[in-house]
């Protein structure tokens, strides 16, 4: 498994400090996040000169207007263009959100029968990421929240999944039986991985409620061996580099530690 670390984890930092940190902590790469760092700048140059310091193993569409980005559809193939250039090989996105009344980025959805021929282009995996519970009264707003539904779309239409720990927890604290479901599904191709608990997501590990030392010992059991992404909330660190840099080096021997395929 290639473990990596969610450019929004540090989204106080500029992106190049990003990569800096993240190299230093030793990551075997860096999820990145299209942010407003992206609008009216080359982005093919950009990602080039970030990966210098460490490989860019997924790129994360934009979940927010961007200048220059378009609409959904617009940047999450303008994200596999960018992708299939800079030799990365996996996209991540979200699906619509139906409280948003996404109806015309919903209606393309379903539209694709097969997402890695026809956007993908057989040479960037695109995924599809589960998406949280949210509010006091637990509603998840997107499309497909329901796992056997979710798992039945990627398979129709071959997209793959970025399994989200804390979303998927904030449904079902108990959620290793869903990530089964998914495994089973051979459609894993991501995971996000950070705690959740009493309402507050991408916690670091140990301050929500999550089962995670069990998921990772479960997961080492598989045969996945794909990314591991750390996608925590930057408001879990102090403004510290060099506190948060050892906080990071803790989490990822961690991570490392209870991954680890033991030899007979």
């Amino acid at each position: 498994m290639r473990i990596s670390i969610s450019a929004g984890t540090l989204f106080i930092f500029p992106l190049e400090k990003v990569f800096e940190m993240a190299s230093e902590v030793g990551f075997d790469g860096v999820e990145l996040v299209i942010n407003q760092e992206f609008q009216k700048v080359n982005s093919r140059r950009l990602i080039r000169k970030l990966a210098e310091s460490i490989p860019v193993l997924s790129i994360h569409a934009p979940f927010m207007a961007l200048d220059g980005w378009g609409n959904q559809i617009d940047s999450v193939k303008r994200c596999v263009e960018i992708a299939g250039d800079c030799g990365i090989g996996l996209v991540n996105f979200h699906p619509p959100s139906w409280l948003g009344c996404e109806i015309g980025y919903w209606r393309w959805l379903y539209k694709i029968n097969d997402f890695q021929r026809e956007i993908g282009g057989d040479k960037v995996a695109l995924t599809l990421e589960n998406m949280p519970w949210t509010g006091k009264y637990r509603i998840n707003g997107y499309i497909l929240s329901e796992t056997q539904k979710m798992i039945d779309f990627l398979k129709e239409r071959n997209l793959y999944l970025t399994f989200d720990c804390t979303h998927m927890g904030s449904g079902k604290a108990n959620f290793i039986n869903d990530f089964y479901l998914c495994y089973n599904s051979g459609r894993i191709r991501n995971i996000h991985f950070s705690d959740y608990g009493h309402g507050r997501q991408h916690l670091l590990p140990g301050h929500g409620i999550l089962p995670l030392t069990r998921f990772l010992n479960h997961l080492r059991n598989t045969a996945y061996n794909d990314i591991v992404t750390l996608e925590l909330s930057p408001h879990e660190f102090p403004r510290d580099e060099k506190i948060i840099v050892q906080s990071l080096k803790e989490i990822l021997d961690y991570l490392r530690r209870e991954t680890a395929k033991t030899t007979p």
